[in-house]
């Protein structure tokens, strides 16, 4: 075999090898497809019910706040459902068991492995968005999307997917076994009432430094782009600047969440 089509018989085996994975990861999902729609839904769906439905029959927001908060809650649901989707195994993996070594020994590099997790993560993100949008259909009132505006809102829920499951990556390898229930309460929770999910991000304006706190938060420009998309009559970021932001976000917490699996895999 020449020196040329020996590299190319390693990427195709690498190649294989990353979708045989993936795959795998897919169908134990659909296998366990209940619990995971039940536990996707549960928390979101209250949080439309109450502050869409009930807030609003009762007269405390406004009759046109639940289009606000639609696009809000599933932004939301990608982004969180992708991140927990990507940490929540990795600290598993790499506790004293150290179920990633059955990984680490696929015939395929270390990087792939880690972009593996992170492309799974975003799938089960992307799942997690979609299925908010008819239960959010069903629990409001007066709300809709125009069908002309569906192609960006998926390609923005998958970005916005990537975005969470990079994210994931880092906290995933940053954080040790014994500190998970710590990362959830310090990290997550900040994370979740900071992304402009219930409330646009420009109305912030006679509140600046909240405004700002929520500018360095990624799910702000997740949840801004949904809004941009499918309510443009709410002051909101530019789309092009939120789609910019997400990108770079998905470079950028990529990077360094490879670089932090290849540090603990290799340990």
């Amino acid at each position: 075999m020449s020196t040329v089509e020996m590299p190319r018989a390693g990427v195709a085996v690498a190649t294989r090898t990353f979708f045989a994975v993936l795959w795998r990861d897919i169908f134990v999902t659909w296998r366990e497809i209940v619990p995971f729609i039940a536990q996707v839904v549960i928390q979101p769906f209250l949080t439309l019910f109450i502050f869409g439905k009930v807030l609003a029959d009762l007269g405390y927001v406004q009759g046109d706040f639940a289009q606000i908060l639609l696009p809000g809650v599933v932004a939301l649901n990608g982004f969180l459902g992708a991140l927990q989707s990507t940490v929540m195994p990795l600290v598993l993996d790499f506790a004293w068991t150290r179920e990633i070594e059955d990984r680490l020994l696929a015939p395929m590099p270390i990087p792939l492995v880690a972009v593996e997790k992170m492309v799974f993560g975003a799938i089960r993100g992307v799942l997690s968005a979609l299925v908010m949008v008819p239960v959010g259909f069903l629990i409001l009132d007066d709300v809709s999307w125009p069908a002309a505006s569906w192609p960006l809102v998926v390609g923005l829920i998958v970005l916005g997917s990537l975005v969470g499951s990079t994210i994931g990556m880092v906290l995933g390898t940053l954080v040790s076994p014994r500190r998970i229930n710590i990362m959830f309460a310090v990290i997550l929770t900040p994370l979740m009432f900071t992304g402009s999910t219930q409330f646009p991000w420009r109305g912030l304006e006679n509140l600046e430094w909240f405004q700002v706190l929520c500018a360095l938060n990624p799910l702000t420009y997740v949840s801004e782009g949904m809004r941009a998309e499918l309510v443009p009559q709410v002051p909101h970021i530019p789309l092009w600047l939120d789609m910019v932001v997400m990108l770079g976000s998905i470079v950028v917490f990529g990077a360094i969440g490879i670089k932090g699996f290849m540090r603990r895999a290799l340990d």
